[in-house]
């Protein structure tokens, strides 16, 4: 079992709704207007559809919408890792206001509407009754099969197409650009020779720039350093000699005044540190040198960088970047003007597609009379017999991401009829019909263990009603079933049987939900099968008709 209940406040006309769900087939009938539809607009909120303030009751603040599933074991992984708790019981939680503001909790835990969707899909798998209309999309219809053969190929094939129009698209933009692109490279050579004649290193301005500061103002350090020198140095009046006088002066009366002591000591600490700086600049000047030669190169290195910067609107120091910018765009172009390489990846990428997608073909053609014929014995049971369902696979005017075909839903309605789309199919009752076998079908493709069934019965009768509903219970038997329907042949097979009722009170219009059984249900049944007016006839038959699903049932059951 899936869906275990459904709990709704002040939705649309519902005021208030707790209602349980059995195994098995559920049978949900009402008057026409009576709100049947709501219970499956409900779930779909509780699932992650588009919230809007349309759905809250009039009169009332906030719509709250509760919904307890079985936690299928697939989905643990998943809810751990997203945060949520994993167990045994799911509860989806969604509220709407009055301003569309919509709220959403997995297990207590708030979630986004995406990760309602997550975990929908896993849960509920819906069929309308306008269906068939989707099976119009060649891309639903090649989902289909695709999903019916067990294709898990199809993102490999579309990955290769992807990488086959960019080669294309690389070789197209080549060849159109080729002499575009001759006029870029030899204007990025012309550039790249010049610039690489300087060479210009990384810190190499910098360096340049300090060394230029250096030899220019070297007179005028020479002069600073000898004058400095004559006052520190000389002989009678340098400061040198004369710190040493008046240290030695306060040393010699250091036994009559202690503090001279101090004193002293402090200027033998500065007589060594101008002894220091004299050493230092005896050997400045014994090194330093004008050097004119040295500073004509660098003046003409320097002009040179200056040049280069404002030929190319650059600031010195971005040079070496712009030559290595110029280098790997070059190599670009030497790469998009290399035909033949590109010519030879583009035919690379090309082949691996064609192998992947006529792999893919393959596939397809081997499950497309499977599923043909599993949808024409289907429909046979429906009241179509002789009718046929084919798959037409034929191949795409161009090459694609799904691959090499095209896949097109045929029917013939009758034994004579030519194949013909699904979609120029004039019979309202036939299109349901063929929709409902094509759902019976590919029910056991989704993973959802909950499948619900919108009124996919509308437009048939009679005997056909009546497989319609053995097809609902067959369905119960392995997966829990819920099915809108106007039929009470189909109503009569189910397990459990829900009505709805509208009631015009003096609160408004509000819609509710019960089970019924025994008696109720007669009644119900007796109501689809004649309208309001309930005669004996029509109890009876109700009757009958339980009792003969009742029978069927018992029969399964036997072991």
């Amino acid at each position: 079992m899936a869906l275990k209940s459904i709990t709704l406040r002040d939705f649309v006309i519902v005021h208030q709704l707790d209602l349980e769900l059995s195994p098995g087939f559920t049978a949900l009938t009402g008057e026409t207007g009576a709100g049947k539809s709501i219970l499956i607009d409900a779930l779909q909120l509780a699932l992650g559809e588009r919230a809007d303030s349309a759905v809250v009751r009039e009169g009332a603040q906030r719509t709250d919408v509760c919904a307890e599933f079985d936690c299928p074991a697939l989905l643990h992984p998943w809810l751990q890792e997203a945060g949520f708790t994993a167990d045994e019981h799911l509860l989806l939680r969604r509220t709407v206001d009055l301003q569309g503001k919509s709220r959403a909790w997995i297990n207590g835990v708030p979630a986004t509407a995406t990760q309602l969707r997550t975990v929908g899909e896993h849960l509920l798998d819906i069929h309308g009754q306008h269906a068939w209309q989707s099976l119009t999309r060649p891309d639903a219809v090649r989902g289909l099969l695709d999903a019916y053969a067990g294709i898990a190929m199809q993102n490999e094939v579309a990955s290769h197409w992807a990488q086959w129009r960019a080669a294309q698209k690389a070789l197209t933009q080549a060849r159109s650009a080729q002499d575009h692109l001759q006029r870029d490279r030899e204007r990025l050579q012309w550039q790249i020779a010049e610039v690489e004649k300087l060479a210009p290193g990384d810190d190499e301005w910098e360096e340049l720039n300090a060394q230029h500061t250096r030899l220019t103002h070297a007179q005028s350090l020479l002069d600073a350093a000898q004058e400095a020198l004559k006052l520190l140095d000389a002989e009678e009046t340098g400061a040198l000699p004369c710190l040493s006088r008046a240290q030695e002066q306060l040393q010699a009366q250091e036994h009559l005044e202690p503090a001279f002591k101090n004193l002293s000591d402090a200027l033998i600490s500065s007589v060594a540190h101008a002894e220091e700086v004299v050493r230092s600049l005896h050997a400045y000047l014994r090194h330093a040198d004008l050097d004119p030669q040295s500073l004509s190169a660098l003046d003409t290195r320097v002009a040179l960088w200056l040049t280069l910067a404002r030929r190319y609107k650059r600031t010195p120091v971005e040079l070496p970047h712009l030559l290595q910018s110029w280098k790997n765009e070059l190599q670009v172009l030497n790469t998009a003007a290399d035909l033949d390489s590109l010519e030879a990846t583009e035919k690379k990428a090309a082949d691996t597609f064609n192998r992947a997608a006529r792999k893919l073909s393959q596939a397809r053609a081997q499950a497309a009379p499977r599923l043909s014929q599993a949808i024409t014995d289907a429909m046979q049971v429906l009241g179509m017999q002789g009718g046929r369902f084919q798959v037409a696979l034929a191949p795409s005017a161009n090459p694609a991401a799904h691959g090499l075909d095209e896949v097109t839903f045929l029917i013939a309605a009758h034994p004579d009829a030519t194949p013909k789309p699904i979609g120029k199919i004039a019979s309202g009752g036939e299109l349901s019909r063929i929709s409902l076998a094509i759902a019976v079908t590919t029910s056991a493709l989704g993973t959802a263990s909950t499948l619900i069934f919108d009124e996919v019965d509308s437009g048939v009768g009679g005997a056909v009603a009546d497989a319609v509903g053995r097809l609902m219970r067959q369905l119960g038997q392995d997966r829990q079933v819920l099915a809108v329907t106007h039929l009470p042949q189909v109503a009569s097979q189910a397990h459990q049987h829900l009505v709805v009722s509208k009631d015009h009170g003096g609160a408004g219009t509000s819609s509710t939900v019960k089970v019924v059984q025994g008696e109720q249900r007669v009644t119900e049944v007796a109501r689809m099968l004649g309208g309001q007016r309930l005669s004996q006839t029509t109890l009876a038959h109700a009757r009958e008709m339980l009792g003969t699903a009742h029978a069927a049932l018992q029969g399964e059951q036997q072991p």
